[in-house]
């Protein structure tokens, strides 16, 4: 079964939030990892691995990069 754009949401929130401590409800669609939600390359690597479990998608790390707001990485979760 497809998760909803919603559910992705809540449980990326989720993820940010264990890994950097950022709370969940500020981890939006239209925040950029870096920029608005301080996440260095690290975390945001943890994060990647704890999605590809939760979500039973393959990150690989050369896409990482490519996946600058929290938007992409729902589109990316959805395909």
């Amino acid at each position: 079964m497809a998760l909803s754009e919603q559910e992705i949401l809540n449980n990326l929130g989720e993820i940010v939030n264990e890994i950097a401590g950022v709370p969940a409800d500020q981890v939006t669609p239209e925040k950029s990892f870096v920029d608005d939600l301080d996440i260095d390359s690290l975390s945001m690597v943890e994060i990647s691995i704890e999605a590809q479990d939760k979500f039973g998608v393959e990150i690989p790390e050369d896409k990482l990069k490519d996946l600058k707001t929290v938007q992409d990485v729902v589109n990316y979760v959805q395909k």
